[in-house]
């Protein structure tokens, strides 16, 4: 029986067989029985981290240590509110935070730009006040590649990819779709997130099973 430790583009965590290619954590969320507690996360800082970093091994929600947790990709990490990690993800990270900072440094109100800082504001812009994540709308024009979307189906996630959306699943992309570039979208990304990919950073995404 798999754990529940698999993230969705949702920012939902399920139990599924795939592992996906990135790690992350929100803080310890799981209990002895190595369950999640009724509140997915402890911190503000949610972050993805690479599967091996200088030959480290864990046990899987081990007592008294975060909560593991998978990505397909980095994309469907980024739908979820996760960012780099400063340690296993040290370049990723300065170029992510460089970048945030560019283009929205303005949402800071004054307060410099420490990671903590930025944390609390993607935390605002990934979870509202009932707990469940923020949507928002936009036009897939103005929307960057990495960007995850819906359509019109509330439960199915595509992703923007060079112009078509990529129907997203735990074991991958598996079907394509185009999608007039004037359609209004929901989208599941963090606004400053869609910023930072529009400024260039270039999330790791996993390959498309489907064919277009």
């Amino acid at each position: 029986m798999p754990l529940q430790n698999r993230v969705t583009p949702f920012g939902e965590i399920v139990a599924v067989p795939e592992r996906g290619s990135f790690m992350g954590n929100r803080g310890r969320i799981h209990n002895e029985q190595r369950t999640l507690k009724t509140r997915h996360w402890d911190r503000k800082a949610w972050i993805t981290c690479l599967l091996q970093f200088k030959g480290r091994h864990r046990q899987m929600m081990a007592p008294i240590t975060y909560t593991e947790l998978f990505f397909l990709d980095e994309a469907t990490a980024f739908a979820a509110g996760h960012r780099p990690c400063g340690e296993c993800r040290r370049s990723d990270a300065r170029r992510f935070k460089d970048l945030w900072l560019e283009v929205n440094g303005a949402l800071l109100q004054g307060k410099s730009g420490t990671m903590a800082n930025m944390d609390a504001i993607l935390h605002s812009e990934r979870i509202g006040r009932d707990g469940t994540q923020h949507r928002w709308e936009a036009r897939l024009s103005e929307l960057p590649d990495g960007a995850m979307v819906l359509v019109d189906d509330p439960r199915s996630a595509f992703l923007l990819q060079q112009g078509y959306l990529y129907l997203w699943s735990p074991a991958g992309y598996v079907e394509s779709k185009t999608v007039p570039s004037g359609r209004t979208v929901t989208v599941l990304t963090p606004p400053s997130v869609i910023r930072v990919l529009a400024a260039g950073y270039r999330p790791v995404v996993a390959s498309v099973q489907g064919k277009r």
